[in-house]
């Protein structure tokens, strides 16, 4: 009985120290590999994007991980979902920094949820890369002198950018004189509303209407009628998807027929599907457009057609954004030779090699004083026909195909 005991007792000894060493070897494993948060809405209204971009991001990390990873490390993503809620963002934040400390932070699909939760990020000292919120203020939120350094970095035209090439669009191209503005309620149609007024005016027009609408609205009758009364000949818009969709529904409802151009989220599906054929023609500043005008989009497109199972994207722009925006921070993690914040910010500021992206060829894309890596040069106008998104001017493929670079 005692032998028995004692074989007992050894074979406990040697399973506790089995169990110990495997334990060991997982905690090693995961303070090797290098976190990066990303954070967007994978649910709700504005998933299209955020699923989009998150798919894109986690191609580009399968990608390096595949090839060595970073540092000889690989990269472990913490994913968040924020339903595109500013208070959740807020809580995300925090909780990636102190909880997951993680190195630096990927998303931000919202332009309210960007501004509300990346001051989080710039009082740790950790960069985030915003991939796809447009929100002009975004990267500038925190700039120098009232800041040490600008931990905030963007990979999308910001509004500012794209309000000025919807309006080049409707007023200098096409000759339009009465534009009504419809933008939605939240801080990313207010201030893109905001930086098309003042487009507007840099061209001497004024625009007829200015009507706003919320998100969940399904019914644009009264704000289109006031439209229409006020004689506008186009609709330049600024909102998210699903909202965008009731635009062109209920303008085939009143049997008025506008063209209808907005900011880059009207190719998403959600407006694309729910528009249906009352969709055709909008027009919106891309810096993508699902064609294989590169090898490097070709290859990029079949991947993520393979790993998705999907034909269409969702939102092409969100997940070529989030994909370049991973090899941007791995540069300048490989640069840095380091996971440090400042480190990495300060490569950020000056990568001393080019990196092939599916948007661009991003040669110093960033300095210590711009954080934008878009440039006015690199949207090309797309639209929408038989429910895709084409380029919209045939002589914007051959700057397409020569991948426009950033105009330093």
């Amino acid at each position: 009985m005692v032998g028995v005991q004692i074989r007992m007792v050894l074979v406990m000894k040697k399973y506790l120290a089995v169990l110990a060493a495997s334990t060991m070897f997982v905690s090693v494993a995961q303070a090797q590999s290098i976190k990066i948060g990303l954070s967007g809405p994978f649910t709700g209204g504005s998933a299209s994007m955020g699923v989009s971009m998150r798919d894109g991001v986690k191609l580009a990390v399968a990608e390096i991980n595949k090839a060595g990873g970073v540092l000889g490390r690989q990269i472990q993503l913490v994913e968040r979902d924020d339903e595109a809620r500013n208070e959740l963002g807020v809580q995300i934040a925090q909780e990636l920094i102190n909880k997951e400390q993680v190195v630096a932070n990927l998303g931000y699909i919202n332009t309210g949820v960007a501004l509300a939760s990346q001051r989080f990020y710039q009082e740790a000292e950790i960069p985030v890369i915003n991939n796809v919120a447009t929100g002009t203020l975004i990267a500038k939120q925190f700039l120098p002198p009232d800041n040490k350094a600008n931990y905030i970095f963007r990979t999308s035209a910001n509004d500012a950018i794209q309000s000025a090439m919807i309006v080049d669009e409707a007023i200098t191209r096409r000759g339009f004189k009465a534009p009504a503005i419809l933008a939605d309620s939240t801080n990313y149609g207010q201030l893109g509303r905001a930086d098309l007024v003042k487009a507007l005016e840099a061209k001497g027009v004024k625009p007829v209407a200015e009507e706003k609408f919320n998100i969940g609205d399904t019914d644009m009758t009264a704000q289109l009628l006031r439209a229409k009364n006020a004689n506008a000949d186009v609709i330049l818009t600024y909102g998210i998807g699903p909202e965008l969709a009731q635009i062109a529904n209920g303008m085939a409802k009143l049997g008025w027929k506008l063209p209808l151009i907005g900011s880059w989220t009207l190719s998403m599906a959600t407006f694309i599907d729910n528009a249906g054929a009352n969709g055709d023609g909008a027009e919106m500043p891309q810096t993508f457009v699902q064609i294989p005008t590169t090898p490097k989009r070709k290859a990029f497109i079949e991947a993520y057609q393979a790993a998705y199972k999907v034909d269409r994207f969702p939102s092409p722009v969100s997940a070529a954004q989030g994909y370049d925006s991973v090899y941007l921070l791995a540069a300048a993690i490989t640069q840095a030779k380091s996971t440090d914040g400042r480190k990495i910010r300060e490569a950020l500021e000056n990568l001393q090699t080019k990196v092939d992206g599916v948007v661009t060829v991003y040669d110093h894309p960033f300095s210590a004083t711009d954080h934008e890596a878009i440039t006015a040069n690199i949207p090309v106008f797309g639209i929408v026909k038989g429910g895709r998104v084409e380029i919209a001017h045939p002589e914007d493929i051959a700057g397409d195909k020569a991948l426009r670079v950033k105009a330093h």
